[in-house]
């Protein structure tokens, strides 16, 4: 499987949850943090631990022993292939609209 399709109103906390754990494993309280970093706005529990959900049933991440009474998630490999084609059809489409605005396009 390849990209995030079927992720609804999921799909961008989904990206943004592996983007997160792509730079390493983090709890739930640390993604919030990095993806607020990212992406300008802080995920609330209920989505952030929605997503972390379907991630997991895909096979996307995947749940870590405990540290100190936190709970760490990982990337897996599929969802390393799977950000990696959903960022090449993000870019793809955002070259193809540059382009149409009469601006440059992304290499």
């Amino acid at each position: 499987m390849t990209g995030l399709p079927g992720f609804g109103r999921f799909s961008e906390p989904a990206l943004l949850i592996l983007i997160s754990l792509a730079s390493g494993p983090k709890h739930g309280y640390a993604m919030q943090d990095d993806i607020a970093a990212v992406g300008g706005t802080r995920p609330g529990p209920g989505t952030l631990y929605g997503a972390i959900g379907r991630l997991e049933e895909l096979g996307f991440i995947e749940a870590l022993p405990e540290v100190e009474r936190r709970k760490p998630y990982g990337i897996t490999q599929a969802g390393r292939d799977a950000l990696a084609a959903e960022l090449a059809r993000m870019r793809s489409m955002a070259s193809t609209g540059l382009s149409r605005l009469g601006r440059v396009a992304l290499s």
